[in-house]
């Protein structure tokens, strides 16, 4: 069994994907639009070249997304992204670049279970917690 990650957007999932790419040093596998999918004729014009499918492969794990129609989309709420990093730079480096143009809920510090460890709501909407646990 593998678990991943699928998020909604209202039309910026390639950009949001983009950065997550250059955030995160993943490789985008997917970005299909709606225009070259059997969907095309039943979205509007305006939706064509926006993003169906994206998935983002970063290490182990797989980061899919999508934009939804906007009478289907609702902002996210009810979860947080985590993301476990290995070591505090790379921790600090990873919230940092997430950060860029969001809001800072938790700022990046260590706690008593972790190194690192704060949250931020990225430029998208989407919560990330950003985590790197100690050193056993």
């Amino acid at each position: 069994m593998k678990l991943s990650v699928h998020l909604t957007y209202n039309g910026q999932c390639e950009e949001a994907f983009l950065f997550y790419e250059r955030c995160l040093g993943g490789k985008i596998a997917t970005l299909l639009k709606y225009s070259d999918s059997p969907m095309a004729a039943s979205v509007p014009p305006e939706w064509q070249q926006k993003t169906l499918h994206a998935t983002l492969i970063v290490g182990q794990s797989t980061l899919a997304g999508t934009d939804l129609l906007p009478k289907d989309y609702s902002p996210p709420k009810g979860f947080f992204a985590l993301l476990d990093v290995d070591g505090a730079v790379e921790a600090e480096r990873v919230f940092r670049a997430l950060s860029k143009n969001g809001t800072v809920q938790m700022p990046i510090q260590e706690t008593f279970w972790a190194s690192r460890y704060g949250v931020l709501v990225d430029q998208f909407g989407i919560v990330w917690e950003i985590n790197c646990g100690r050193s056993a």
